[in-house]
């Protein structure tokens, strides 16, 4: 292989100029393929020997986003502040934001290209510390041809280096410190050195990250450490039946007729299934059944934070989100709903369909240049490719109300309380890059006809939002995440 190798490069030598970057180009695609961890460099000579190499890896950081294109129809945000606080709101917005990425990005976000013909080897990914501990680094090794001495040097930002006290043939230097010199006349004793080294994180951060610079000659290569604190699980006892599995959850406000239907209906297919309720109605009736715990809030406080309430008395797995006014048919499955969530650990949310239609939307999000903001599309019917092996299920970024979800994935998005009146593709926006989402047309619900009673129209007055609930919620878009722009469609 190694004369091949040689053979290829004695023959790139001998070209022209332009002939010899051509070559260059095929080499590089030969190297590297189609991966976009490799860079090419038309300036450096191409040379598979590694005495003729002298190149440094390229670190980058990930460039930092222009302007985000608003899609046609999009609502201008900034548009919808108040004249007055417009200006304040845009520098709160931007500390606020900075402050953010401070604790959502770390030097691990850094670009690192690896190139090619370097006689260094050290760890590409995977290689995990906890805070204040020490670890060995693995993989660390030197494969060089023959010289009269060997010289390595490993040098980090955020931690201390270690390796075991030298042979007498052997020198180390910066043991305990941030930059280990290793030396030595023979390979093998040099790579048993490296071997041994050992990294230890100087600053407790629960994930955080490093990266450790690794020198020969010319040569340079670095690698990330990841830094972090490893979580406890939290196992959930699911038992063998499907209360043990799912709590059904649901918010209701001045409708306790439709309530009763949907208790009842749930009764008749599940009889011992625990159901939460969030009521806020502003004259609260009893509700005395078993296994259904009737939480009271302060009246009107909305969708939201009634769905808050209810997810947070969850001890269950799952569970299952209805509408106060749906009706449970021969169609609503649960179990269903549950084989496809434990056949695919990785999903936090599947929606089915209302009376047979399903509703489902994808997220189209453009981070955008800082200052301005993201640009934010859903777009209805909206999907992606379907569930492996559920070919009745595929995946989007947002379900209808109708939905099973794993409880401790949805704690951690949460409802924003803020949104009182009609809200619920803000819930998935907020989860957009932390929930799996899927949708499935082989469990569905019913729906009651609608009713008009002598609190229909007390009702309505808070259901449908107002002009002013309009507004407010295109400035909550604008500073809380932090859009210049968002379409529905």
């Amino acid at each position: 292989m190694r004369q091949r190798l040689r053979q290829r490069t004695k023959s790139v030598k001998t070209t022209t100029k332009k002939s010899r970057r051509g070559t260059e180009l095929q080499e590089f695609s030969l190297l590297c393929g189609n991966h976009s961890g490799c860079l090419y460099n038309s300036h450096s000579s191409v040379s598979l020997s590694y005495s003729h190499v002298s190149r440094s890896p390229v670190t980058r950081h990930l460039p930092l986003p222009g302007p985000c294109t608003c899609h046609q129809g999009s609502t201008i945000l900034k548009d919808h502040l108040p004249k007055e606080q417009s200006e304040e709101l845009k520098q709160r917005r931007a500390r606020e934001f900075q402050q953010n990425k401070h604790r959502t990005t770390s030097v691990l976000s850094r670009l690192l290209f690896a190139l090619p013909n370097s006689p260094l080897q050290y760890p590409i990914q995977g290689y995990t510390v906890q805070p204040l501990t020490s670890t060995v680094i693995p993989a660390l090794g030197l494969h060089a041809e023959k010289r009269n001495s060997y010289k390595v040097v490993l040098s980090v930002s955020k931690g201390i280096l270690t390796t075991d006290i030298p042979h007498q043939d052997a020198t180390v230097k910066g043991s305990g410190e941030n930059k280990l010199i290793i030396e030595s006349s023979n390979l093998v004793l040099l790579n048993n050195l490296l071997a041994k080294v050992s990294y230890t994180s100087t600053v407790y951060h629960i994930n955080t990250g490093d990266l450790a610079t690794l020198q020969f000659e010319n040569h340079e290569a670095v690698f990330p450490i990841a830094i972090k604190q490893p979580q406890i699980p939290v196992l959930y006892d699911i038992g063998t039946d499907i209360s043990s599995h799912v709590t059904i959850t649901t918010k209701t406000f001045l409708r306790y007729r439709e309530l009763k239907v949907l208790l009842d209906s749930i009764r008749k297919f599940y009889n011992n299934i625990k159901v939460i309720i969030a009521d806020d109605s502003l004259e609260p009736e009893p509700i005395h059944r078993e296994n259904i715990l009737h939480y009271l809030m302060p009246p009107a406080q909305g969708w939201f934070a009634g769905r808050n309430l209810a997810v947070s008395q969850v001890t269950t797995k799952y569970f299952l989100w209805v509408d106060d006014d749906f009706v449970f048919t021969e169609k609503t499955k649960i179990e269903k709903l549950v084989e496809v969530m434990e056949a695919n650990p990785e999903l936090d949310v599947v929606g089915g369909a209302v009376e047979e239609n399903q509703f489902y939307f994808t997220l189209i999000y453009e981070e955008g240049e800082e200052n301005e903001g993201g640009c934010l599309y859903r777009m209805s019917q909206g999907k992606f490719h379907s569930l492996p092996g559920y070919p009745q299920c595929f995946l989007a970024n947002g379900v209808v109300n109708f939905f099973l979800a794993r409880t401790d994935a949805v704690q951690k998005v949460g409802f924003d309380p803020k949104l009182q009146r009609v809200a619920h593709s803000e819930f998935f926006m907020d989860g957009l890059g932390s929930l799996l989402v899927a949708s499935c047309s082989h469990v569905s619900i019913g729906h009651q006809p609608k009713t008009v009673d002598s609190q229909s129209s007390t009702y309505d007055k808070y259901r449908i939002p107002g002009e002013n609930d309009e507004e407010f919620k295109l400035q909550l878009h604008f500073y809380k995440n932090n859009l210049k722009c968002i379409k529905y469609g």
